[in-house]
């Protein structure tokens, strides 16, 4: 639509241009009508070129940003989400080894708290063991001397 008003537009100028050329060169005297209107015949062509020149370089700058509009809008529309099987198994592979290690460090612990926890327990037990079987053997030494001093 744009190219069909931009070609009618110079051809009108150059005829406004041209009757103008005309009539002016009735009224000169000097001036013969051939010569008159060959100077106005050759500036309207090259007024029409320049108008054809930019209309050509509007209607390429609209149709560019009309496809760049066109693209975007194609662009937005298309979602652009992919999904990577081998990613996401080494991602869920990488969280596994991760987790395993988490629980194998808090199964150290856990097993080393409770190490210490049997090793005092197993002290406490031979200190009592000691102390019973010395007052035991006490007892029993000071029963035989009771039983001899009778």
């Amino acid at each position: 639509m744009i190219s069909s008003l931009s070609s009618s537009l110079p051809r009108r100028a150059a005829c406004v241009l041209f009757v103008f050329g005309a009539l002016a060169a009735c009224q000169k005297n000097d001036a013969s009508v051939g010569q008159v209107a060959g100077k106005l015949d050759d500036a309207a062509q090259a007024a029409g070129q320049k108008l054809d020149q930019a209309a050509s370089y509007v209607g390429r700058q609209v149709d560019a940003t009309r496809a760049a509009a066109q693209q975007n809008l194609e662009s937005a529309s298309a979602p652009s989400i992919r999904i990577d099987p081998a990613a996401l198994a080494s991602t869920a592979q990488a969280n596994l080894h991760s987790a395993a290690s988490v629980a194998n460090a808090q199964l150290d612990k856990a097993a080393s708290i409770t190490g210490q926890g049997l090793e005092a327990a197993g002290r406490k037990l031979q200190a009592w063991s000691a102390q019973n079987s010395a007052s035991t053997s006490s007892a029993d030494s000071s029963d035989a001397r009771k039983q001899m001093d009778k």
